[in-house]
């Protein structure tokens, strides 16, 4: 049984221009222990579709699935305090921009025992026992001393080491990577990818990166679904994706890597045919 299984995920927002549909027709499932990716540009719905299975999503939000199971249970359906027992401890989630994502008001130390006293019933030293343990594991120096820190007094990259701390507090199941490289340094990057990747290694959890950094998705995912325009256009494993890319989003994205480069500029989507390009994923 996979982890997570999607079929036909819309999700529409009510706007004063009238409704937006944000996510079109998504599918897709991820199996205890697998890196699956989901790439595209900005606004193809990647995030999106998974705030959506967190239950992140405003209140503006319609979202509507033909299936959604975690584990086999379903999880569109469930009630808001039922599903808080799921989100943050079997499904967690690793934001976007670390030091936005982080509450300024308060140390990293309580945000990460909040989430410890929410879902666990480890008494007080306990949890800050376990969460000088996260800190550790995520390689941040001196943890007993960084759980007094606020987040502006840490840089990025250990910004995004408490995230991930939190994000692995409860032991989840599941992990959903929203871009976790992002305004990262290419040195931090290539440490955070290494983390997350060994930890998943070591827990047998399943993992979804999103990204639209291509050389990312070559070096982390066993599968990959591209979506586009909130759509999902193909799915394929890692390899065969590289080699044999079918649908001309794909081509389009691979042919933008600079060292695809093959003339004075690189190609964009305008010079691909995505029209007549049938999708080749579960859209």
């Amino acid at each position: 049984m996979a982890l997570l299984e999607i079929e036909n995920l819309t999700v529409e927002f009510d706007t004063s221009g009238g409704t937006l549909r944000a996510v079109d027709g998504v599918s897709l499932s991820v199996e205890a222990g697998e890196v699956l990716a989901i790439v595209g540009e900005s606004g193809s719905g990647k995030s999106v579709s998974m705030l959506a299975v967190m239950g992140l999503l405003p209140w503006t939000a319609t979202v509507k699935a033909d299936r959604m199971t975690f584990q086999g249970r379903d999880i569109l359906n469930l009630s808001p305090s039922d599903r808080r027992r799921i989100v943050g401890k079997d499904i967690s989630m690793i934001f976007q921009e670390p030091v936005a994502s982080l509450n300024p008001c308060f140390t990293v130390g309580f945000q990460i025992e909040e989430t410890l006293k929410t879902h666990t019933d480890l008494d007080r030293k306990a949890r800050r026992q376990r969460a000088v343990e996260l800190f550790h594991s995520v390689g941040l120096p001196d943890p007993e001393r960084r759980l007094g820190s606020f987040p502006h007094q840490m840089s990025g990259g250990q910004c995004q080491r408490v995230m991930i701390a939190i994000a692995l507090a409860c032991g989840p199941k599941l992990l959903i990577a929203d871009e976790p490289t992002t305004a990262l340094d290419v040195t931090i990057q290539k440490q955070i990818l290494d983390l997350l990747l060994d930890l998943q290694a070591k827990t047998g959890m399943g993992l979804i990166l999103i990204t639209h950094d291509m050389a990312v998705v070559a070096e982390t995912a066993d599968r990959v679904i591209v979506q586009y325009m909130g759509r999902q256009m193909e799915e394929a494993d890692v390899l065969t994706l590289f080699e044999s890319p079918k649908h001309a989003y794909t081509k389009a994205l691979l042919s933008a890597l600079p060292e695809n480069a093959t003339g004075d500029r690189l190609p964009t989507v305008a010079d691909f045919d995505l029209e007549n390009t049938p999708s080749t994923g579960g859209a």
